[in-house]
């Protein structure tokens, strides 16, 4: 099964879903370095993945679908509380940050071209079946990076529902759109700290203040 899996989360109780990275076995099908090493350009796109493991010793991918190319990614690679999903409702959301490459034979990331939520319907019969975006970026300008990293007060972070309404969380905003359609209902936007916030620590008194001893 070409990939990885970075989480998975259960969908029943004979398959699951995995979240990771697609990998191109064609690329450095050399191994001129390690023969077990997968190298940086092999892998590309965030990959979902839907396995059937009624045999726990030979899974079977049953469905997959990949977003972008190379450089593209998501923070529920790394924090579970990034990833939405429902049966009942056939729903998983998911934020993406996006990267596209104009050339698909480089070795370099793409340019990121969107940051926001990706909303699926799942189903063992369908697969993974795009709904819609959500983004809170005001415009692309914002997509401008330096070097290979990417992040911003807008970068959607977090997703939940309510009744038929969907809620998508940035920094600075709470966006509510339609559970159903997508169609946006509002926003509410958020304070954002003018200044850096950094950890409590001890502070030295100044030598001023002291404790008078008789």
């Amino acid at each position: 099964i070409p990939g990885y899996s970075d989480y998975l989360h259960p969908y029943d109780e004979n398959h699951i879903i995995g979240i990771g990275k697609d990998v191109d076995e064609s690329i450095d099908a050399d191994k001129i370095h390690d023969p077990n090493a997968v190298y940086y350009t092999a892998i590309q796109g965030v990959k979902l993945a839907l396995f059937d493991v009624s045999d726990v010793a030979n899974p079977i991918e049953v469905s997959k679908y990949v977003i972008g190319d190379r450089g593209t990614d998501s923070i529920a690679l790394q924090d579970h509380k990034a990833f939405l999903f429902d049966k009942n409702k056939n729903l998983l959301v998911l934020p993406i940050l996006l990267a596209e490459q104009k050339n698909k034979t480089s070795d370099y990331y793409g340019d990121y071209t969107f940051q926001g939520a990706y909303v699926f319907d799942v189903t063992l019969d369908n697969g993974f079946v795009l709904r819609g975006r959500i983004t809170h970026q005001p415009d692309n300008d914002t997509l401008l990076k330096s070097g290979y990293y990417f992040d911003s007060e807008f970068s959607v972070k977090r997703s939940l529902y309510i009744g038929d309404v969907l809620y998508t969380i940035s920094d600075a905003l709470i966006k509510m759109n339609d559970l159903a359609t997508l169609a946006p209902i509002n926003a509410v936007t958020l304070p954002i700290a003018k200044e850096p916030v950094y950890y409590p620590g001890p502070v030295p008194l100044p030598m001023t203040v002291g404790i008078a001893v008789k």
